[in-house]
């Protein structure tokens, strides 16, 4: 991983934690969240506060997510909802806070100033020890409030004040008064400056985690079902039906175009699809030329197009695929069949402009594992791990790209390949198209192209 981190793929925008008093807010916030301290002097957090040095010095990289159920987060600074979410358990959580932080930004960058906040992500789950235990979680509160207590102080403190206006002896009662100049001292004057962090609740009905192998659960759709990247009769049994695993391809790709959840990037607006297909064929011959142990040289088109002279017959059926589509889009080419059970299948695909278009992609990435770009940018933990698996040789090709191709431009890359961010409007539920014989349809991309050549 060595490669990845000096390429800045992996633990790239994290927060550099080096000032003592910083590590001492740090250090205080861990002992009141878990009994835990570290000794390190300086290292590096992620938006939810977590750090990877401090979990392996630890040994425990859920120092700050017990049971990986209600993740724990330490805030020393805004700037935090910048960084990525490391070791994530739900797709949902880094959006929960970065919300939080953005929506509270006013005074987590007051409270802040003087001390750490520390909150958790709350369900009514407290432990995950059954797949059916997960359906259990439909609404995520974030509750937080600094290490020293400003928060319930400052609601303390308004309570006595408003107390003092409307009792009539209240400018008499001594006590009162001391409590009110005692706690002021700590918080200030709330009645000039107030000090809130409202509990925010937010729906969790669609969702990813890496729970049992990984799972995507999807409710908040017309057809409901379950999505395991292990098998389904692992599962055993969960409240929602059908429950599908990454063989199903048929059934996914019907359950997919039933909700109107992706569309071919053939028809996507403002996509250069001959592009995007010709490096998705890219790496499919990086993938066939690793599995064969054939050199790649520097891997650039020449010397892959030189791989693909030499497979000739033998290149992939999705690269076959992917070739004929490319060929109908230039013109030169008959309108190829497509299907689900075509290896190219889900490598057409990219999810709508929705509210879980992110989620949507990253399942995609499962189901078409040979393009490491959307793989990298929609799935970090499925690339990780993928990339362990991976060749010396296929390792440096991928990182020599992403940097060259991703790093550089972030925020342009996934708006060529995904179309701009979900807006509010967005956040309505499309209507789904009846269900269709995929056995008659021509590729992916909709029966109104049927005659067209």
């Amino acid at each position: 991983m060595k490669r990845l981190i000096e390429k800045g793929l992996m633990f790239g925008n994290l927060i550099e934690v080096s000032s003592p008093a910083l590590v001492d807010r740090y250090r205080r916030a861990m002992k009141h969240l878990c009994g835990r301290e570290t000794l390190l002097a300086d290292f590096h957090i992620d938006i939810s506060g977590y750090s990877p040095e401090i979990g392996a010095e630890l040994g425990d990289d859920l120092y700050l997510n017990p049971n990986g159920a209600n993740r724990q987060f330490i805030l020393l600074t805004t700037a935090q909802k910048h960084a990525p979410l490391l070791n994530a358990k739900f797709s949902t959580s880094r959006g929960i806070i970065r919300q939080f932080i953005e929506k509270n930004e006013a005074q987590l960058f007051a409270l802040t100033a003087r001390d750490a906040v520390a909150g958790e992500l709350q369900n009514s789950v407290f432990a995950i020890n059954t797949p059916a235990k997960l359906f259990d979680i439909r609404r995520i509160t974030v509750e937080a409030d600094t290490i020293g207590g400003h928060v319930a102080d400052a609601g303390k403190l308004a309570g006595m004040i408003e107390r003092f206006r409307s009792e009539p002896d209240g400018w008499r009662d001594d006590v009162l008064i001391a409590e009110m100049i005692g706690l002021a001292k700590k918080t200030g004057d709330v009645t000039r400056v107030p000090i809130a962090l409202p509990e925010m609740s937010f729906e969790q009905p669609n969702f990813w985690t890496s729970h049992f192998g990984g799972l995507y659960i999807f409710r908040d759709v017309k057809f409901p079902a379950v999505i395991s990247s292990l098998s389904r009769e692992s599962l055993g049994s969960v409240p929602i039906s059908p429950v599908f695993d990454l063989t199903n391809r048929n059934q996914i790709a019907d359950w997919l175009e039933r909700n109107e959840l992706t569309e071919p990037i053939v028809n996507a607006r403002g996509m250069d699809a001959a592009a995007v297909i010709r490096q998705k064929m890219d790496f499919i011959l990086v993938e066939a030329a690793d599995t064969l142990n054939l050199e790649i040289g520097d891997a650039r088109r020449t010397e892959l197009r030189k791989i693909a002279q030499r497979l000739g017959s033998s290149l992939p059926d999705a690269f076959q695929g992917l070739a004929a589509l490319l060929r109908w889009i230039e013109g030169g080419g008959t309108w190829p069949r497509i299907d689900s059970e075509h290896p190219a299948y889900f490598y057409t695909l990219r999810a709508r402009n929705h509210k879980d278009r992110d989620l949507v992609n990253m399942l995609l990435s499962e189901l078409a594992p040979m393009d490491v770009r959307q793989m990298f940018i929609t799935h970090k933990e499925f690339f990780y791990a993928s990339y362990q698996n991976w060749s010396e040789r296929k390792r440096q090709y991928v990182a020599d790209f992403l940097e060259r191709e991703y790093v550089v431009d972030k925020q342009g890359a996934r708006a060529a390949l995904f179309g701009p961010e979900p807006g509010m409007d967005d956040r309505r539920r499309p209507e789904p198209a009846p269900a269709r014989d995929l056995g008659a349809v021509v590729g992916p991309w909709g029966a109104f192209q049927r005659g067209r050549t």
